[in-house]
């Protein structure tokens, strides 16, 4: 049984959701202990025991520890297969962070997996849904999965509600991606949102970030998407997109639309004028994609972060794979690091 320190590194559920994953997948049984410890709130939360539980229902496996606050499990994984039905994170628990657990375990079932997930589209701590469905199913698309969401409606915080289709199809081989060419784009493309909201709040967060962008010499085409009925759910927040690189922002009382936009188009720029391939929240999504893959694979990422470094390490506590991260130096720009595998 393979022993994983949930409080390695950033020390957060990223742990959790990778470590098992990569458990389904290899078929080794996994204890993770210390998780979440230097946590406000520590150990396991409800959208943890969600992730985990559906990778129980792909891989009929079985845990011990699972509930509430809990700071030790174990997983002990079976015969994969694909499945269809429903997941109710509830409240406003992140959808996405879900699918760091579901989607690749998913890859390797015996069938098709279909899903409808309940919970949190666009809240704080966690990839917003635009930035799954714009960018990192791109690359895994580039790398011979076929991923399919539908986002059917958001979910903000505190309420969730949101709904999601997703839909995996079994992947014969997971090929390397090589991205190792920095191209800026002429246009970023992106997506303001609000949800029981006045329809001036995702306009003035669209024209926002257009201005912003625009005084940097980007094109935008931007669109705003408001939707009414918010007893169930409100919220807004704005996703940016160009190639392999993004920058968001939420929403939240008190907090100019103006604001939002800006934090966005700030966030984006930062990844675009560096010679980064792809930003840096992609890069360490990507990790478990890349040591799972056929072939080579090279990245290059302006930041090593904490997040990128936990994934790396948790990965090949499973599988026989070695990254090879140097730093590049660059012409006029800031430096690089460079990710290669294979």
């Amino acid at each position: 049984m393979l022993e994983i320190d949930g409080s390695f590194g950033e020390g957060g559920g990223q742990i959790i959701r990778t470590a098992i994953a990569l458990a389904a997948i290899t078929g080794k049984e996994v204890e993770i202990k210390n998780i979440r410890t230097n946590r406000p709130n520590p150990g396991l939360s409800a959208q943890h025991l969600h992730a985990v539980k559906a990778v129980e229902r792909l891989s009929g496996g079985y845990t011990k520890g699972l509930e509430l606050r809990s700071s030790h499990l174990t997983f002990s994984p079976a015969v994969l297969k694909g499945f269809e039905g429903e997941i109710d994170i509830g409240t406003a628990g992140s959808i996405t962070l879900l699918l760091q657990s579901l989607i690749p375990v998913a890859l390797f079932a015996d069938r098709e997996t279909k899903v409808r997930i309940t919970g949190g589209t666009d809240v704080k701590w966690s990839p917003p849904m635009d930035f799954y469905t714009k960018v990192f199913l791109k690359a895994l698309h580039k790398m011979g999965c076929v991923v399919h969401m539908d986002l059917r409606s958001r979910g903000y915080y505190p309420k969730g509600a949101g709904l999601v289709d997703v839909h995996v199809a079994p992947a014969h081989k997971i090929k390397g991606i090589v991205s190792a060419k920095h191209e800026r784009e002429g246009i970023i493309t992106g997506i303001s949102h609000s949800r029981g909201l006045p329809a001036h709040v995702a306009e003035r967060q669209a024209k926002a970030a257009k201005r912003i962008l625009r005084e940097a010499g980007y094109d935008t085409e931007i669109k705003t998407e408001i939707t009414n009925g918010g007893k169930m759910t409100t919220g807004s927040g704005i996703t940016l997109w160009s190639g392999y690189k993004s920058g968001s922002a939420l929403g939240e009382r008190g907090k100019r639309a103006e604001i939002v936009g800006e934090e966005a188009a700030e966030t984006i720029l930062k990844e675009l004028e560096s010679a980064s391939t792809v930003d840096v929240h992609l890069a360490d999504q990507l990790i478990p994609y890349i040591a799972l893959a056929e072939g080579k694979s090279e990245i290059k990422v302006r930041e090593i972060t904490n997040h990128l470094e936990t994934n790396m390490y948790v990965t090949k506590q499973f599988l026989d794979v070695e990254f090879q991260v140097e730093k590049e130096e660059t012409e006029g720009e800031e430096e690089v690091f460079v990710i290669r595998k294979g």
